[in-house]
């Protein structure tokens, strides 16, 4: 049983939380909160739970083998740092940083401390998922694919009232592609690989962060089109094109159908699919695997399979930020 302690007390950790109870492999044990009241709040429905409002001792606790991290973007790399430090294993949201950097040096750190770091790229760790992988042909008979996830964010109407959340802050690492755009870089990373070349371009809002984006990957034969944004609500389907036919997803960011397009037979199968209530039970599962069962070799395959999924992500995403103009503190660092 992994002992949990968590950061950030907002719906999404909430979610988490349920999740790990639901493998049965996770027992919440802590609570951090920067306010006491929020803390006892949060924690109030979940029996005895230890509740910290210091970072430092909370990291101290004997009672937490793993932290999850659900704070503001531009903290995450600091506070798993602190946590990998003091022997803790870390599952931190997505995006698990900043820059490329950030991830490369929580990767060393985790390793010379013997610990597991998670990026919680919850998509990609989904059973429809792995479905879809197992549909695809081999690169030669793929046409191309057109992924996306836009959402419109109700803290844009703070944007246009003159605020500045944090969600759309350069100085909290926030933006359209941080923050959804990351589910559709690594759906197209782990479903074709890495692309030769890359292109974004963005549209800019006033708090000079990305507000939505189309994104292009190029592969040898093909090209992937990428759309994201939290300006504007899309219901488009997502699509992989192949030589005989086409795949068809309802979304990417958590598939609930897939269809198969024949084009000579013009029929349209329904592929079965199985979507837990909570979607974060997968890789909430996949992670507790790695963490109880360190030497197993398939957990190892996977551990370091993600490590460099997530160099891939993080690498093509600074880029693409650094070609819009898209400046965070922690680009002045590197």
């Amino acid at each position: 049983m992994l002992r949990l302690g968590i950061i950030g007390t907002n719906w999404i950790t909430q979610q988490f939380i349920s999740a790990a109870h639901e493998t049965r492999q996770y027992q919440l044990t802590s609570v951090y909160s920067r306010h006491l009241q929020t803390a006892e709040t949060f924690a109030k429905d979940y029996g005895e739970v230890a509740i910290y409002t210091d970072l430092s001792t909370f990291f101290a606790s004997e009672d937490i083998d793993v932290v999850y991290i659900a704070s503001p973007n531009a903290l995450h790399y600091e506070q798993s740092k602190q946590a990998l430090q003091t022997g803790k294993h870390v599952i931190v949201e997505k995006p698990a940083v900043s820059t490329l950097k950030e991830w490369e040096d929580l990767l060393a750190l985790a390793k010379e401390k013997q610990c597991f770091i998670f990026e919680a790229a919850r998509n990609i760790h989904e059973a429809n998922f792995q479905q879809v992988k197992e549909l695809l042909p081999t690169p030669d008979k793929i046409e191309g694919a057109t992924l996306s996830f836009m959402k419109y964010s109700s803290r844009y109407d703070l944007v246009k009232a003159g605020e500045v959340p944090n969600i759309f802050s350069p100085k909290f690492s926030g933006g359209a592609l941080m923050d959804l755009g990351i589910y559709v870089v690594y759906a197209a990373v782990a479903l074709f690989g890495k692309p030769t070349q890359v292109q974004y371009t963005a549209r800019k809002i006033k708090t000079e962060v990305d507000g939505m984006g189309t994104l292009i990957f190029h592969y040898p034969d093909f090209q992937v089109t990428l759309l994201t944004g939290k300006i504007i609500d899309s219901f488009l389907p997502s699509e992989i094109y192949l030589a005989e036919g086409t795949i068809i997803l309802d979304a990417i960011n958590s598939i609930e159908s897939i269809r198969y397009f024949d084009r000579k037979t013009q029929e349209v199968t329904v592929i079965d699919v199985e979507k837990e209530e909570n979607p974060m039970v997968e890789e909430a599962m996949d992670f507790a695997n790695v963490m109880l069962q360190p030497t197993k070799g398939l957990y190892q395959k996977q551990y370091l399979y993600w490590q460099d999924l997530g160099r891939i992500v993080h690498e093509i995403m600074e880029q693409m930020r650094l070609e819009n103009d898209i400046i965070f503190p922690a680009d002045r660092k590197i």
